[in-house]
């Protein structure tokens, strides 16, 4: 016994050794030597925060039912960005889509690998009973404090205006690519981009123009938002999750309030959310999910990295830690959001048929035959009808080891030094999950963003620093100069 017990703590030790050994080895990469290019442009500052500060001032919104003015303020936006960089207009051809999507062509000298930059300059509607809660109006493009306030700041307009400022500067130093370099502009990424991205991506195909890979938002350099990390983490986004929204009906029998039977509509429906609450879609760290928090570990403390570095071990522990989230959850899996609830007309009435919408954001390991076999599995009662509504597939995860993403990964970290640059996974959906479909697709807007910009989009004080929009164009016209 006493042989036992001695073989078993040498195995032990032998196993904390190469536990260790792995930790030791797991740390962040000797930083890269300097880029072989120079940063393009120095821009105005003045003068670029008092463009954007233009640009938000048009009311392009993408409302559900339609837009009041009849898209009058797209008509005056575009107008505005001729007037504004009339260099850019006279130099590049322009195309229009369903009248209001822009796509810009600047001419190469060799044109073999042509690039796309993408970015919409439609934007939501504020918060109605909101607008009181803005610290400036959200359609006056305020600049204070060192920020430009309002709608569009950074989703996404402050893109579209950092893009045209670029190519406005590279022209002006008589800059020519040597790809053709596109530049698209939709209107309705807000309301799924059926008219904008999608026309687009069909106008490559048809014209059989091979984009060696496209650029558009999805990410950002986030500051503060991944627990345990120091270092900003470039986030420059791979792929993005699919999306279905599933109805599900309960029905019985309706009638008054007073005698209820043993199982109502809503009974029954509560059952099946509940059921669906208890079974989450499988998540584990996985493909680019794995690769982005590995190379985020590498730069964390020793513990944290000794759990990483032996995944083979640590990984169900892991998994469990980061799903206890909701950031690290929506990366490791297919997300479950009951969003809508219907029921009676009337407090004292027993409903006939009570509903619910229920939203699933697909990870890319999933497909939409995955979710629904998995839902009704779930439920296991054919007394819920269960009916797709929208639904869109998780898109094509492109490569990480190209020189589409190298160039990207070397501007952010020329201009963002100390940052951790690792390809990642965007939780909503964007005009790339088209343009996916014909080349390999990156989403990421080169600024700085901290959980409370998070909340700003989409939401309330929304807003973007000078500073930023700077970086932007540094980095843009920077990845330009490479191609």
């Amino acid at each position: 016994m006493k042989r036992f017990f001695m073989s078993l703590a040498g195995v032990l030790v032998l196993l904390l050794g190469v536990l260790v050994f792995n930790a030791v080895r797991f740390s962040a990469p000797s930083k890269p030597s300097a880029p072989s290019y120079a940063i393009a442009v120095a821009p105005d500052a003045d003068e670029l925060a008092q463009q954007l500060s233009e640009a938000i001032q048009f009311q392009t919104l993408s409302q559900e039912n339609g837009n009041a003015d009849d898209n009058e303020a797209f008509n005056d936006f575009t107008a505005w960005l001729e007037h504004t960089y009339p260099k850019v207009f006279t130099t590049l051809s322009v195309q229009r889509f369903n009248q209001h999507t822009l796509l810009l062509h600047w001419q190469g000298t060799a044109s073999t690998a042509p690039v796309l930059f993408s970015a919409h300059y439609d934007v939501v509607p504020v918060n109605p009973g909101t607008e009181q809660n803005w610290q400036h109006p959200p359609f006056a493009g305020t600049i204070a404090d060192g920020m430009i306030w309002g709608r569009g700041a950074l989703d996404d307009k402050g893109t579209v205006v950092a893009l045209m400022a670029s190519v406005n500067a590279l022209l002006a130093q008589n800059f020519t690519p040597t790809n053709d370099i596109y530049i698209a502009f939709t209107h309705d990424e807000e309301l799924g981009s059926e008219l904008g991205s999608q026309a687009v991506m069909t106008y490559f195909k048809e014209n059989g123009i091979n984009l060696a890979w496209s650029l558009d938002e999805g990410s950002f350099v986030l500051r503060g938002i991944a627990p345990g990390v120091d270092k900003d983490i470039a986030s420059i986004n791979v792929t993005e999750k699919g999306f279905l929204n599933l109805k599900l009906t309960a029905s019985a029998a309706g009638g008054h309030s007073s005698m209820p039977p043993e199982d109502t509509a809503v009974t029954l429906l509560a059952n099946a959310l509940v059921k669906l609450h208890n079974a989450p879609l499988p998540g584990s760290l996985e493909g680019v999910s794995k690769q982005m928090y590995s190379n985020i570990a590498r730069h964390m403390d020793f513990p944290k990295r000794f759990l990483f570095a032996n995944m083979w071990l640590f990984k169900p522990l892991l998994n469990n830690f980061l799903a206890s989230s909701p950031s690290g959850n929506a990366m490791l899996r297919t997300t479950t959001a009951p969003t809508m609830l219907s029921g009676s007309v009337k407090a004292n009435v027993l409903p006939a048929t009570a509903t619910a919408t229920v939203n699933f954001r697909l990870h890319p390991r999933d497909t939409i035959d995955d979710v629904i076999a998995w839902v009704k599995n779930a439920i296991d009662d054919d007394r819920i009808k269960i009916e797709p509504l929208e639904a869109f597939e998780a898109a094509n995860v492109a490569p990480s080891d190209t020189k589409g993403f190298a160039d990207l990964s070397e501007a952010a970290g020329a201009i963002y030094s100390d940052t951790i640059i690792t390809p990642g996974i965007t939780i909503a959906a964007t005009d790339s999950r088209f343009y996916s479909q014909i080349t390999n697709a990156y989403r990421f807007t080169p600024m700085v963003i901290t959980l409370s910009d998070v909340d700003s989009i989409h939401g309330t004080n929304e807003k973007v620093s000078i500073d930023n929009m700077i970086n932007a164009v540094r980095f843009y016209s920077a990845v330009m100069q490479r191609q």
